[in-house]
């Protein structure tokens, strides 16, 4: 198999969003980039994410914008300093530059105005082929390693290996969701030969198993409307969906670092949000039996609730004692849960490289000129547009130290 030896001053590797802004911003610094991509394209997964209409970022406030972001040893203040490298503000205007306007939804999410990523992606990529940014696709990392003028990288590659040596090296490859899309977590290894300490891939942003019996099962793909979920003292409101094996819905998502907490990881549900306890008691106040069927009119209780509340919470005796826990359970069904859904499955990952093994800029302490970026760091947000902003937030954070480490270090 043929060999060949190349030089850049900055590697790249990985072509999803936060290494594409990597290389973005440390290019427009007048370093020289070489971004490696191990599919057939880059930005896989950014695309994947436009079919849902590209979610950016959020219209939040960055006060509370901090506070979304989760993992062992990591604290708001990096969030902080992060999000001031690129804010949401910034990322929209960023957008707007390359052609896309953005629109803010009722919810707060923020959206391209056309709720496509492909006009945006094909935007990007010729601006950083106008800042020289070299993208060589189907490269794929196989060894990494320490040399005394900088750093050896080799690629496999479809004509053979390339031995790339470079002063500066920004890791980009992405957590373990969606492997298809090359997110799979494989570099986990040569970060471990490089003596780097990691946190095991756990699945966030998913769905959760419940062991459903054939009479609720049957209500695949209903809808569970206007909910207050509960998990120790964590609290959201939103809508879920059942499917055959569980739940699915953004506030389960966002209560996914609880219950992973949790070693028989429980659910409580108030499935009444809207009503006060009060309206509910004096709705029902009158019923002395069958409360699960009176409920349904009452307090418009969908079919399928009905049956969750009698499988997770009944029987319901006919006697006061008997409504009280059928009015508590409304407002309360506890569902033992039993695993998340499958990473691959999963919309993003918790785990990754360590937050000790970094400094301020996500260098690695014990590797000079070794940074990293994006979704390879242990750390995990809710939906919502908080995932991206991360990734070009971290993105930038590291293109701009990157640069000043390769300036630095110039012959």
């Amino acid at each position: 198999m043929d060999e060949v030896v190349e030089s850049t001053e900055l590697a790249v590797v990985g072509g999803g969003p936060a290494g594409l802004r990597v290389a973005e911003v440390a290019s427009k610094a007048g370093v020289q980039i070489r971004l490696f991509e191990g599919q057939r394209g880059v930005a896989r997964k950014f695309l994947v994410a436009g079919r849902g209409g590209l979610n950016l970022t959020h219209g939040e406030n960055v006060e509370d914008f901090v506070t979304r972001y989760r993992g062992p040893e990591l604290s708001s203040k990096f969030w902080k300093q992060a999000l001031s490298e690129m804010s949401p503000n910034e990322l929209r205007e960023w957008a707007k530059n390359l052609g896309s306007e953005t629109v803010e939804a009722s919810s707060g999410r923020v959206y391209p105005y056309q709720r496509r990523a492909a006009p945006l992606l094909r935007a990007w990529l010729e601006r950083l082929r106008e800042q020289d940014v070299m993208i060589s696709v189907r490269h794929l990392l196989v060894d990494l390693s320490k040399k005394d003028e900088g750093w050896e990288l080799v690629f496999s590659t479809p004509d053979g290996l390339l031995r790339l040596k470079a002063k500066a090296v920004v890791m980009a490859l992405g957590g373990a969701s969606w492997p298809r899309t090359g997110s799979d977590g494989g570099w986990f290894s040569l970060c471990e030969k490089l003596g780097l300490a990691t946190q095991p891939w756990a699945a966030a942003n998913c769905g959760w198993e419940v062991e459903w019996p054939e009479a609720i099962a049957r209500f695949e793909g209903e809808p569970l409307k206007n909910l207050e979920l509960e998990v120790g003292n964590e609290k959201r409101r939103g809508e879920l969906v059942l499917t055959s094996y569980g739940l699915e819905g953004g506030p389960i998502y966002a209560l996914g670092p609880a219950l992973r907490a949790m070693e028989d990881p429980v659910l409580s549900i108030n499935f009444k949000s809207s009503l006060a306890p009060e309206v509910i008691a004096r709705k029902m106040e009158s019923v002395r039996r069958n409360f699960v069927e009176e409920a349904k009119v009452r307090l418009k209780l969908p079919p399928v609730v009905g049956e969750v509340l009698t499988e997770f919470a009944g029987p319901f005796e006919e006697s006061e004692a008997g409504k009280e826990r059928f009015l508590d359970a409304v407002q309360g069904c506890r569902i033992p849960l039993r695993n998340p859904r499958p990473i691959a499955e999963a919309i993003s990952s918790a785990g990754g490289i360590s937050w000790r093994e970094l400094d301020e800029q996500l260098m690695a302490k014990s590797c000079p000129g070794l940074f990293f970026a994006g979704e390879m760091i242990d750390w995990e947000a809710p939906t919502g547009g908080y995932l991206l902003q991360g990734c070009f937030s971290t993105g930038t954070l590291v293109g701009k130290a990157a640069a000043r480490w390769t300036n630095l270090t110039r012959g």
